[in-house]
């Protein structure tokens, strides 16, 4: 029987000489053992984290498949005083650590605020992070701002987004997808104020749970919530100048208790922003030189939240929400357009066209939504959400002409254009998940309507009075319905995990153009025929492997089908007008978009994160400058017939004591191809394009800390027709925490060298154009923020919330113990 015994133990230890594990277990002072305790694998020589483990409900935990090499253990729970193992010499035999026995703390912390600090930016397989609540340089900025400064996004002349040389980034808001795209998303972006953002995701490799929308993939905003027991809140207040003064305000207020959570914000802000717009362009034989100062007046912009949640018991939830914008901004430009004969470089006459633009942006959004969990991993999420955008632009446009010879004045055209526009959007989503086998399978389904009515109206002033032009007037109506199934699965097998999941989308789109056009050689005006109706069905797989047998170096592998449908306004036919030479129109053959994208991402020690992707885009939209009546210029989008994309990441953040860095290199190749007629009416273009993000901080003492950022654009391609130069720039800031930890300080200048500004040249159907611009890019802005509310209680939550994301970070990874 003894070596019945021995040889069973012998071939256990054989069989699991590989798993290298460390355990143990962890008792309160009663000896009882202590559930969800937070362990943290240290390795000595350097301090850094190995790995983490929460223990179980008997106060067990384990650590498997450990390398070789010395290491202490760091135990943490709420309410206990810390405690930290001996070290211990790890070679190939599985060790027991001696009980640990945590006791609670008699500290009061009553007057403690304990804060997480987490990287400015965060690597993960599927997505980048960027935590903006934790960085000085966002200090003072708006949405649109901190995108521009994202590793890895692009923000092109037009202000349009494009990631890793991929147009077709789609905006969600808390998770809610925003059906704004182009300049009124840009106008959207720049209400929403740093202070009130907590983080910006990008996620690059969505899952079949996402809308298949967005080729780029998903970048989603999450506003600041706080999760805190008792009642918790902030206020803010901000101040920026650089030709012209800004300002912003908030507050954030929450109560939290064990039966209901409610909770409120409101955030400010109001200024003048200054920019700038050189355009040259050759047609024909005329040479046209426009350079415009634009003022953008925000007279005023309004983001609140507010929500509430019912805990109906320990598995059931119930949340209703409302949040908004309202916005007040109006854009004055001016400036002169030089018209010349270029073949004997003669000033034929020029054109000064000014522009008064006023618009009013209102948007609501109201959710409700209900969630059951159980200890057993069921889970069950609904929502139904209800939106509105109301958009009013009331545009007074005179453009003067002068002759070139004698700068006496010839005439005028005078345009007054207003352009109301409602969006109502309505969408109702189930999502359930449930373990299955060793694995968790999710399926759900979403239903959305987006209802668009745009009334464009352009009268010509003359005398002071408006006349209303039929031939340039109309009201586009789009309706698009998607109806969406998916399914699901994720499960960790020994050595590596696999996520597959499949999206089923039903697109329905129904489109209509009600103006009129006036019958050649009559005086008859007839409906204009543009009637889009498109009904079609497509099939979204996504798949990811992640090979973690050694933890300290994993491998995954990833692949996702993407769509991009048109907008609505780049569907309208009819033109918008920016000045007599130049004009924008819609394009009803628009169609949409589709992306193949296939990646491999490693991770070595946690820390460095290489991701290597190559995407195939069919029918890319792309915005081409074409050209009518031999000298005016009109934008339309087009269909490009492809784009191929390769792209290079690589990320690493690294922390020597009072010393940390994280820096991102990326880089891609991509290949323009389309013809749109032959001769000078094809698109064949090649770049290689290279973005570097730094960011440096500095812990000072006494409560500073100091940051400064850089990054760098390489010469590259927007929208498919235009080559730019580099762009770069480089910040700087400093932070001082004040009332005992409660209130902090920020005070940052942005582009302190004067260098974000922005060229490039296009040549496509007999027109050759360089343009040229920047913005108020160098700032000085201050920021005050102050904390209040029940900090005993914010301290005990906060470890614990900290602990918990840091289980399901390195959960997600593969790389924890049981």
């Amino acid at each position: 029987m003894t070596k019945l015994k021995l040889i069973v133990a012998l071939l256990y230890i054989s069989l699991n000489t590989n798993a290298q594990t460390i355990s143990g277990k962890v008792k309160d002072d009663s000896g009882k053992g202590l559930p969800s305790t937070t362990i943290s694998l240290v390795n000595e020589k350097d301090s850094s984290i190995a790995k983490y483990a929460t223990t179980l409900k008997d106060g067990t935990y384990l650590f498997e498949n450990i390398r070789q090499g010395k290491y202490f253990l760091q135990f943490s729970h709420v309410g206990t005083i810390s405690k930290k193992s001996e070290i211990v010499d790890f070679a190939t035999s599985n060790i027991i650590v001696p009980e640990i026995i945590l006791i609670k703390s008699n500290t009061n912390l009553t007057n403690v605020v304990v804060e997480t600090k987490k990287q400015i930016v965060e690597v993960k397989a599927d997505k980048t992070i960027l935590n903006v609540e934790g960085t000085i340089n966002a200090t003072g900025n708006d949405a649109l701002e901190l995108l521009r400064k994202a590793p890895g996004v692009v923000v092109d002349k037009d202000d349009n987004l494009s990631l890793a040389g991929k147009n077709g980034l789609q905006v969600y808001i808390d998770g809610k997808q925003n059906p704004l795209t182009g300049a009124e998303l840009a106008a959207y972006l720049k209400t929403l104020q740093a202070s009130q953002i907590e983080s910006i995701e990008i996620i690059t490799n969505p899952s079949a749970k996402y809308d298949a929308a967005g080729n780029a993939g998903i970048i989603n905003i999450k506003f600041k919530k706080n999760k805190n027991l008792g009642t918790n809140g902030s206020v803010n207040t901000g101040f920026g100048i650089g030709i012209y003064a800004k300002y912003n305000a908030g507050i954030n207020i929450n109560n939290r208790n064990k039966n209901t959570n409610i909770f409120a914000s409101y955030n400010y802000s109001r200024g003048l922003n200054f920019n700038t717009f050189k355009l040259e362009r050759t047609q024909a034989d005329t040479f046209f030189s426009q350079t415009n100062a634009m003022k953008n007046y925000n007279n005023g912009s309004h983001n609140f939240k507010a929500g509430a949640d019912y805990f109906v018991n320990k598995k059931s939830t119930i949340g209703i929400a409302i949040n908004g914008n309202i916005a007040d901004v109006n854009t004055k430009t001016a400036g002169p357009m030089y018209i010349t004969f270029w073949p004997t470089n003669t000033l034929s006459k020029y054109l000064n066209a000014t522009s008064n633009n006023i618009n009013n942006r209102n948007n609501v959004n109201f959710n409700v939504n209900y969630r059951y969990i159980t200890p057993t991993g069921k889970e069950l999420n609904i929502d139904a959400d209800y939106g509105y955008f109301n958009l009013k632009s009331n545009q007074f446009q005179p453009n003067d002409y002068y002759s070139g010879a004698t700068n006496t004045f010839l005439f005028s055209n005078t345009y007054h254009m207003v352009s109301p526009t409602k969006i109502d959007i309505y969408a109702f989503k189930i999502d359930y998940e449930q373990n299955v086998g060793k694995g968790k399978l999710g399926v759900g389904g979403k239903i959305g309507f987006v209802n668009t009515n745009n009334d464009f109206n352009r009268y010509n002033v003359i005398a002071s009075v408006d006349y209303k032009d039929k031939d340039r007037s109309n009201t586009f109506l789009y309706n698009e319905n998607i109806n969406a199934l998916y399914v699901n699965y994720n499960q960790s097998f020994k050595g590596f995990t696999l996520q597959a999941g499949l999206r089923a989308e039903n697109t329905i789109s129904k489109g209509q153009s009600l103006g009129e056009k006036l019958i050649p050689l009559t005086t008859t005006y007839a409906p204009y025929d543009s009637v889009i109706n498109k009904n079609y069905f497509n099939v979204f797989p996504s798949a990811a492997i992640t090979f973690n047998k050694n933890p300290m170096s994993q491998l995954g592998f990833t692949f996702s089908s993407r769509i991009d449908r048109p907008a609505y306004q780049d569907l309208n036919p009819f033109e918008f007008k920016i000045n007599d030479y130049t004009f924008m129109k819609g394009n009803t053959q628009l169609k949409p978009q589709y992306t193949n994208s296939f990646g491999i991402t490693h991770t070595y020690k946690y820390k460095l994160t290489s991701q290597l992707n190559y995407s195939h885009v069919k029918d890319m939209f792309t915005q081409v400058p074409d050209t009518t009546e031999k000298s005016k210029s009109f934008l339309s989008k087009k269909n490009l017939a492809t784009q191929d994309i390769v792209s290079l990441n690589i990320s690493y953040p690294f922390s020597k004591k009072w010393y940390s860095l994280f820096t991102n290199i990326n880089s891609f190749y991509s290949h323009f191809n389309a013809n749109f007629g032959g001769g000078n009416r094809t698109i064949n273009l090649e770049v290689v394009t290279v973005s570097i993000f730094a960011q440096n901080s500095f812990k000072l003492g006494k409560g500073f800390t100091a940051e400064v950022s850089g990054m760098y654009n390489s010469p590259t391609i927007w929208q498919g027709v235009f080559k730019t130069k580099a762009m770069y720039g480089v910040d700087a800031g400093i932070q001082k925490t004040l009332l005992k930890g409660k209130a902090t300080l920020k005070t940052s200048v942005s582009d302190i060298f004067h260098t974000m500004k922005w060229r490039g040249t296009t040549t496509f159907s007999g027109q050759t154009s360089t343009a040229s611009g920047r913005w108020e890019s160098s700032q000085f802005k201050i920021n005050f923020a102050y904390r209040f509310g029940n900090s005993q209680v914010k301290a005990a939550r906060q470890r614990k919330e900290a602990a918990e994301e840091e289980r399901k970070r390195t959960q997600a990874s593969g790389g924890m113990g049981n």
